[in-house]
């Protein structure tokens, strides 16, 4: 893997689908479902970034990213519930290490669509994408003491945790504790086998 590949995929950015959601490039016009969560503390508060002001600020956040999709330098797919067709997070992949052949990823999620195992089903088509499609051996993903939803949801998809690194970064003005969760391209092949042998399996009676 090598920067003119992720260029030729992500300059593109396929879009993706799974039985509830799909994944898109994010648009300008994502603008009011996006500050509908960017605007709540309860959504920043684990997060690397301050809630948005107002929705000109994620108006122009959005405008800003265009010019980084066609670069190919953004990998971060819209999150959108396919019944109302409304965006209801972010998932992709936050940074790629091309000499390990690695990549991380991150997700955000309205907490109003929190429970119904939406964001699982995000992070698990991102993780089919990247071992699949990318060929990755390796996808992490980190998550900031006190934010256990965020554990969860890794878990579900098949990570498993690693360690914590205490204090490890200064956000927003105070250190943070920082857990990273990861599964490897054999791990994740052997569940998707082991998943689709069980449901090929005949019924059987009790």
């Amino acid at each position: 893997m090598n920067r003119h590949f992720l260029y030729n995929i992500f300059s593109r950015i396929p879009i993706l689908e799974t039985g509830r959601l799909t994944l898109r490039r994010m648009r300008v016009s994502d603008a009011e479902d996006m500050f509908d969560y960017a605007r709540r503390a309860d959504v920043t508060q684990y997060l690397l970034w301050e809630c948005h002001a107002d929705v000109h600020q994620t108006r122009e956040y959005l405008q800003y990213i265009q010019k980084q999709y066609e670069d190919g330098e953004f990998y971060d797919w819209a999150v959108v519930l396919r019944e109302n067709s409304k965006m209801i997070g972010t998932c992709g992949f936050t940074s790629f290490d091309d000499d390990n052949n690695a990549a991380e990823i991150g997700y955000v999620l309205n907490p109003d669509y929190r429970g119904k195992g939406l964001m699982p089903e995000a992070v698990s088509e991102i993780l089919k994408f990247g071992f699949l499609r990318l060929n990755l051996h390796r996808i992490s993903a980190r998550y900031m003491e006190g934010n256990d939803a965020s554990r969860r949801v890794m878990e579900k998809c098949g990570m498993s945790f690693e360690g914590t690194h205490r204090d490890s970064m200064v956000i927003k003005g105070n250190y943070r504790t920082v857990s990273i969760c990861a599964i490897l391209r054999d791990e994740y092949l052997e569940a998707r086998a082991r998943a689709e042998n069980e449901s090929q399996q005949p019924f059987l009676k009790s």
